[in-house]
């Protein structure tokens, strides 16, 4: 789901909780990085963009 318009399609509320689990899941990517133990490195490139596209919708539907 990291299509902009799959994005714009959720409500605020799903919004909020899909942010949220980004966070938890580039916390957890980040420490694998730091234990050396992370497989793929470009999913910490790919969680930052969709964390932004969901942080850019939400803040476009807020205003």
């Amino acid at each position: 789901m990291s299509k902009a318009q799959e994005i714009r399609d959720l409500g605020v509320d799903d919004l909020r909780a899909k942010e949220h689990d980004l966070y938890d899941q580039l916390f957890r990517l980040r420490i694998q990085k730091a234990m050396g133990q992370l497989d793929a490195p470009h999913k910490l490139r790919t969680t930052r963009r969709e964390l932004s596209r969901v942080k850019t919708v939400l803040r476009e539907k807020q205003d």
